[in-house]
């Protein structure tokens, strides 16, 4: 199988092919953007397609992020990815932001809880923990920072931009905590769960957790003649 993955869902924008016949990535590029997704992603996705024997017609499957993640990012890649879909008649499917951020800990086998943290802002994460021994100890959650330490204990290993937030309070509760980083997902772990993803349960559908932080100003509307 030949993949195109791209994640646009934070500050990155990254897209790349894999294939399930080799650990190496066939063509790969990414950047830190902040914002300008909509302008930065097509021309990435040229640029890498075009560096693969076969292009478009040689790729199997699209993989993106659907979030949590930044409203305008998400749309972005889940337009192009869907687009990409439909014209090719491949697959498309979603693959969450925390478990791109998960994948690699999960995959060393990591003893204690393994918890993706993402900046919510206002004092909030995204917040998703598994364990080796459990599973899925805290889902998908949208939480204050204070009511996500105390969810956690024992050795926690933290990753995600909402990792160093996090792990100041749980050092303060004298918890052992590492922090693996805080950087953006790899694009070659958006690929690979991709790969491993059933397209009928994975659906390229954005996953917000929460509504957006502009609300219509009900007061300004003008009066209809």
């Amino acid at each position: 199988m030949r993949i195109l993955a791209i994640d646009t869902a934070l500050d990155a924008c990254s897209v790349c092919i894999a294939t399930d016949a080799s650990d190496d990535l066939l063509a790969h590029e990414s950047m830190i953007l902040g914002r300008g997704h909509a302008e930065a992603l097509l021309p990435m996705i040229e640029r890498v397609v075009a560096r693969v024997d076969g292009g478009f017609e040689a790729i199997d499957r699209v993989a993106v992020t659907v979030g949590p993640g930044s409203y305008t990012g998400l749309r972005v890649g889940l337009s192009a990815a869907r687009a990409i879909g439909l014209a090719a008649a491949i697959p498309v499917v979603g693959v969450t932001t925390l478990s791109a951020l998960l994948a690699p800990l999960l995959a060393l086998g990591g003893a204690g809880l393994i918890v993706a943290a993402i900046d919510a802002r206002h004092g909030a994460v995204y917040l998703q923990a598994m364990s080796m021994a459990d599973g899925i100890v805290v889902p998908p959650s949208l939480m204050p920072l204070e009511e996500a330490a105390a969810l956690l204990d024992g050795q926690v290993t933290l990753v995600g931009s909402g990792a160093p937030a996090l792990a100041a309070l749980l050092k303060a509760r004298g918890l052992d905590v590492h922090l693996a980083g805080t950087g953006a997902s790899d694009i070659a772990w958006v690929a690979s769960l991709g790969m491993l993803a059933d397209p009928a349960q994975a659906l390229a559908r954005p996953l917000y957790l929460r509504g957006p932080d502009a609300q219509p100003q009900d007061h300004a509307r003008l009066a209809r003649r």
